[in-house]
């Protein structure tokens, strides 16, 4: 399926730049992590879990693919990619080459992503408007099959150790991606992905938040974004250097984690 070339005009990108990765980071730097999604004014992703639903208008869905090539690879988890079937590409017209396209990472640690050469990273990394996916999951969530076609069109498995819940840690998961040479990761979901990011410690881990607020209500039932409370935890979780962006019908709000 052919899907159209989108642009972001050049007037929009200096009221992003401070939220950006450095063009030329210290290798020794951990990666650049901007966590961005796009939620409803009741902070739901979707209208349910499992049900794939549209937010964005389409100057954040340009600005979307405008951000994917400022970093060096974006991070989906499993159940974003099953129910999805995500491209994990840009498709901005200006891209020359597949250099300027972002690495997709899908965080798997329990092996359940069963991609073939008919979802659309796979098979828009074969026809070279796409990088390969790397997939990371615990040890014996790789099969041969699997890392065959992976190796057929430049990705790979990444194997991580999970955690006693069954989850990679967010510290670990940086580590090797900053081993293969990742030094900015942009997290663009799911709701699962994005609340355990949102949990101290692991919010420490994130550089920049960038989020497109919608302007609808999608009602009870959805997937929010409202990271879970701690024991004993009495403070609030807010943003520093806020910026607000109004685009078309969409609010972009730009700003960093402040740090207690």
């Amino acid at each position: 399926m052919s899907r159209e070339t989108l642009s972001f005009p050049p007037t929009s990108i200096p009221p992003l730049e401070p939220y950006l990765p450095l063009t030329s980071p210290s290798p020794s730097s951990k990666p650049h992590l901007t966590l961005t999604y796009a939620t409803s004014l009741d902070a739901s992703l979707s209208l349910a879990p499992g049900v794939r639903t549209t937010l964005s208008g389409p100057y954040s869905k340009s600005m979307t693919h405008y951000l994917r090539t400022r970093h060096n690879a974006i991070l989906v988890g499993c159940t974003t990619a099953l129910v999805d079937n995500p491209a994990l590409n840009s498709r901005l017209g200006s891209i020359t080459s597949l250099d300027q396209q972002p690495r997709p990472i899908i965080l798997d640690p329990k092996g359940r992503w069963d991609f073939t050469e008919d979802s659309q990273v796979i098979r828009l990394a074969a026809e070279f408007k796409g990088k390969g996916p790397w997939v990371v999951t615990k040890r014996g969530g790789e099969t041969k099959e699997r890392g065959e076609l992976l190796e057929r069109v430049g990705g790979k498995f990444l194997v991580l150790e999970t955690g006693e819940d069954g989850r990679f840690k967010w510290g670990d998961v940086l580590s090797v991606l900053g081993e293969q040479g990742v030094r900015s990761v942009m997290v663009e979901g799911g709701g699962e992905v994005i609340n355990s990011l949102l949990i101290d410690p692991e919010n420490r881990l994130v550089d920049s938040v960038i989020i497109t607020i919608a302007p609808t209500w999608l009602g009870k039932g959805g997937v929010v974004v409202s990271p879970s409370r701690q024991q004993g935890q009495t403070s609030q979780l807010k943003l520093r250097d806020v910026s607000w962006q109004p685009h078309g019908e969409d609010v972009v709000l730009c700003g960093r984690i402040l740090r207690s």
